[in-house]
């Protein structure tokens, strides 16, 4: 039987996304002093929007969700992960990360390449409610490793309550449900003393 071109394309590009699981990322698995990778993160993302999908505030395609939330960060391939906080680069480097889909997703056939590429550019302008909604899940999962990890990557230099609140802020437009429990974590974290007001 003949190998198809498509099929070989597909095969590519599931080899090229395997580097996803050696980028690490500055937040730590919960009550651990292990790194979490890229490819963790992403997983972790899916199974949260499944399981809080209730708490969306408008109805939602939950396929197309999971969708962004397991490609957003495949762009880490090529532009490496920047920290939320970094105080020097900003997390939104668009320009890199748009290069990098361009190359990785292109790697695969183009109507599908087209839509990885569509959907990742609707997740980063964080419009459509499905984008709001994956957004907050996005945002909630590291907010609850800093929490399980004594303050986590909140003991970086420069980062403070009113960094983390504003970062965070993102949740409320997809799930003021959500929201409200994330404000109650923040505001603990100040309670607690790992998280330090300006």
């Amino acid at each position: 039987m003949e190998i198809s071109d498509r099929l070989l394309k597909q095969i590519e590009f599931i080899k090229e996304i395997d580097k996803i699981k050696y980028i690490q990322r500055k937040t730590k698995l919960f009550h651990s002093d292990r790194h979490e990778n890229d490819a963790e993160h992403s997983w972790h993302l899916a199974v949260m929007a499944l399981t809080l999908l209730e708490y969306a505030d408008e109805s939602i395609d939950l396929l197309k969700v999971v969708k962004m939330v397991l490609i957003h960060d495949i762009v880490e391939i090529d532009a490496g992960d920047t920290f939320i906080y970094d105080l020097e680069r900003n997390h939104t480097n668009t320009d890199l990360e748009r290069l990098a889909a361009g190359r990785i997703f292109g790697i695969l056939p183009k109507d599908q390449a087209d839509e990885l590429i569509t959907l990742w550019e609707e997740f980063e302008s964080g419009k459509t409610d499905e984008a709001k909604f994956a957004r907050a899940m996005d945002r909630l999962e590291p907010l609850l490793q800093n929490s399980s990890n004594n303050g986590g990557t909140w003991n970086e230099p420069g980062v403070s309550y009113e960094k983390v609140f504003a970062k965070k802020s993102v949740i409320k437009d997809g799930s003021t449900a959500l929201w409200a429990y994330a404000e109650k974590l923040i505001d603990a974290g100040v309670a607690q003393g790992i998280l330090k007001k300006q």
